[in-house]
């Protein structure tokens, strides 16, 4: 035995006399990526570690992509924003740029994302709602009027719409003085993780990695300093992804954007150095900051592997991170400032290259004034108060981060090695293995959260005596579609439509023709005065609108749940059903409008399957017309509507006035969701049964959803049988 070996072994003596009786191992844990937590680590355990003695700036980059990192200059603060409409969130850029912020990042409202003009007849509850609605060029100048695009870093977060927006903003750009070479920032452009679990796509996976490629194109030719794609596993973490599968998935993600490229004949140097990443930073404090070193580690290690570029900045992961939105809670909400800055340290001490800091109110609503002006200042004061921008890498020779770093480095390294092995990150996208993955893991982690394994302070344990309510911000979304549709309708009548028309006929042809360069002709087409709306059903002409398969994991949540008095509760409601319906309940799980956030619904009717209900996962994107048909078609009994982009007050009192419309009234409507407790009466005054805010136990709403639906069976017998008596009278 060494030395340093001996140490453990001295500790373990004196950590078994505390214990008194209990076994040393009882203090391992085992976290949710499967890695094995020891409660002692020495310097015994840096012994083989392969990651270990590179400097800052030195290739794979684990302890940072530059060498001077924030001792030169800070993470960039760049808070992710979009309010209604163009003007409203472009007076909240000048004040968050007055207030010490130095990026700009753009949120779109969902009609915007699924290339919908705000006149749409499908997005009447979208518009406005959870970002700005962009639909011209002239809607992105408002945006960014009073702010020199040739001086100001610009992220946008947009996929599915990808071409006319980012066109839009080229145009803006121009418009202002600005050249492309002269545009600065980040496009997300990340397509295949829309597939896996955001679902604001538009096109199928084949022709939409066509315009990835070709985006990455034009702008390494014409715009060196924008960044052509932001890979995000962000996303991936707020559906329920373990931090291997975030890890993983991202950079399999990467790799296969890089093969789109050189498939177009592009150099990897000439593009590969403009490639930055979106990492989402949750509770696991230590591990969140061991991730981001092993992502650059992991980043450098596959690109050398596969590409062999000359240029080591080809090699150099940058990114950007945000604290999660799926670790706020509703219940106690002032609990989520101590997460959001628990969760921004990590992501420093991990070596961001820049940072989005929730606002602790996101769990109820959009953000007000008051709650971004929190989120950003925990930002300043990390820079300014803490001291950690004073060295480089400094949680960098911890035996514990160091040995965190190597484990999921390694198992990482093994999930890319089976994604190559299916073909890639495309065909395992195709084949549905990252979304069932990560789906599987989203439910058993609802379950530990559920029976109190995993705690969460003021929702399963710790609760206030008293419910805190907080001012959330309300978007008329009826005057922001009004004032869009006029802008729209005054755009069509002055701008020359035989330009527009050849513009798009030019698009869809060079679409058709695998020719030419998408985004170089949709900039032709938004000059012209093409709108979003517009380019987006010219391309899905040629491409089609693609719609995922809905699929739900079985027998993961009751047994990772166990045996409980609240399961007991379930089956004596869901006998309670089956006795006076004489059949299982049928459950349709509905989204309405266009917000492709899934999680939540797919958790439930996992659960709620595994309870002996007959769950139905409906298509995304339903209007409440379609949701309200497939209910009947379908003979169900409850219609669960998942919402999260503040939708609701629109489309669940429109979805039940078409219930009765069409006699079925007796289809109970229930929700859950982001849905702020000021907005309950209203939705019950519409006919809503029960609403399940963040936070609500499943076993509860399952109990709750099965004895409502037995009271309303019981209701309508009653009230048919009165109406039949006094018709026999």
């Amino acid at each position: 035995m060494t030395k340093k070996q001996n140490k453990k072994g001295q500790w373990a003596k004196q950590a078994s006399a505390e214990l008194k009786g209990r076994e040393l191992e009882t203090l391992a844990t085992k976290t949710a990526e499967g890695i094995d937590i020891a409660p002692l680590y020495t310097e015994a355990d840096l012994e083989g570690l392969d990651h270990l003695g590179n400097l800052p700036g030195e290739a794979p980059f684990t302890r940072g992509p530059r060498a001077t990192m924030y001792t030169v200059r800070p993470w960039t603060i760049r808070q992710y924003a979009g309010f209604s409409t163009a003007e409203e969130t472009n007076k909240f850029f000048h004040k968050a740029l007055k207030a010490g912020q130095k990026g700009l990042s753009v949120a779109f409202d969902l009609a915007t994302h699924r290339g919908y003009d705000s006149d749409h007849a499908r997005v009447r509850g979208d518009v406005g709602k959870a970002g700005v609605a962009i639909d011209t060029v002239e809607d992105m100048k408002r945006l960014f009027a009073g702010i020199p695009l040739q001086d100001m870093s610009v992220s946008m977060t947009m996929n599915g719409a990808v071409l006319p927006v980012l066109s839009a903003f080229i145009v803006a750009g121009e418009e202002q003085g600005a050249s492309q070479a002269a545009l600065s920032g980040t496009i997300q452009n990340d397509i295949l993780k829309e597939f896996m679990v955001r679902n604001t796509y538009i096109y199928p996976p084949e022709p939409s990695m066509r315009i990835v490629a070709d985006i990455i194109a034009h702008t390494a030719q014409h715009m060196p300093k924008f960044n052509s794609i932001s890979i995000s596993g962000y996303h991936m973490q707020e559906a329920g992804a373990n931090l291997v599968q975030e890890l993983a998935f991202t950079l399999a993600d990467g790799l296969e954007y890089v093969k789109a490229a050189k498939a177009k004949g592009l150099d990897v140097d000439d593009f590969a150095p403009r490639l930055s990443f979106f990492f989402c930073i949750g509770m696991n404090f230590f591990m969140e900051a061991a991730k981001l070193r092993a992502a650059r580690t992991l980043w450098a290690r596959w690109m050398e592997k596969l590409f062999q570029p000359e240029s080591q900045k080809s090699l150099m992961l940058r990114t950007h991170c945000q604290t999660s939105g799926a670790s706020l809670a509703e219940q106690d909400p002032y609990n989520n400032v101590i997460r959001t800055t628990i969760e921004a340290m990590a992501a420093v001490l991990g070596g961001t290259q820049s940072l989005h800091t929730n606002s602790f109110d996101e769990a109820i609503g959009l953000p007000t004034d008051f709650s971004a002006r929190i989120a950003r200042n925990t930002q300043l004061i990390l820079q300014h108060e803490t001291g950690i921008t004073s060295t480089v890498d400094p949680l960098a020779g911890s035996y514990f981060v160091e040995n965190l770093t190597a484990e999921l480095i390694e198992k990482a390294d093994a999930l890319i090695h089976d994604i190559q092995d299916m073909g890639g990150m495309t065909d395992a996208v195709l084949e549905g293995f990252p979304k069932r993955e990560i789906e599987k893991m989203a439910t058993a982690r609802q379950a530990r959260i559920d029976n109190g394994e995993d705690v969460i302070v003021g929702v399963n344990k710790y609760r206030p005596d008293e419910d805190s309510t907080v001012e959330v911000l309300d978007i008329d979304n009826d005057a922001v579609r009004d004032g869009q549709t006029k802008s729209l309708d005054k755009i069509r009548a002055s701008r020359d439509d035989e330009q527009v028309k050849a513009s798009l006929a030019a698009l869809q042809e060079a679409a058709r023709n695998n020719s030419g360069n998408l985004l170089a002709l949709s900039i032709e087409a938004m000059r012209a005065r093409a709108s979003v709306g517009e380019l987006s059903s010219a391309l899905e002409e040629v491409f089609g609108r693609y719609t995922g398969k809905q699929e739900t994991v079985r027998d993961i949540y009751r047994q990772t749940y166990g045996s409980a008095p609240e399961i007991d509760e379930v089956e004596n409601a869901f006998s309670r059903f089956c006795d006076e319906a004489k059949e299982v309940p049928i459950l349709y799980m509905a989204k309405l409008g266009q917000d492709g956030h899934d999680r939540g619904a797919k958790v439930i009717s996992s659960a709620f399957g595994d309870f002996g209900m007959d769950v139905r996962v409906g298509t995304l994107f339903q209007t409440p017309e379609e949701a309200a048909q497939s209910a009947i078609d379908m003979g169900a009994h409850i219609i669960g509507v998942s919402s999260l982009a503040a939708g609701h007050k629109t489309l669940l009192p429109e979805l039940i006035e078409i219930l009765k419309t069409k006699g079925a009234e007796d289809i109970l409507v229930i929700c859950g969701g982001i849905i702020p407790q000021q907005d309950y009466q209203y939705l019950y005054d519409a006919g809503v049964a029960a609403i399940f805010g963040p936070g609500t136990a499943i076993p509860e709403a399952a109990t709750k959803t099965l004895n409502a639906a037995t009271d309303n069976l019981m209701r309508m017998h009653n009230y048919r049988s009165d109406r039949l008596s006094k018709a026999a009278g």
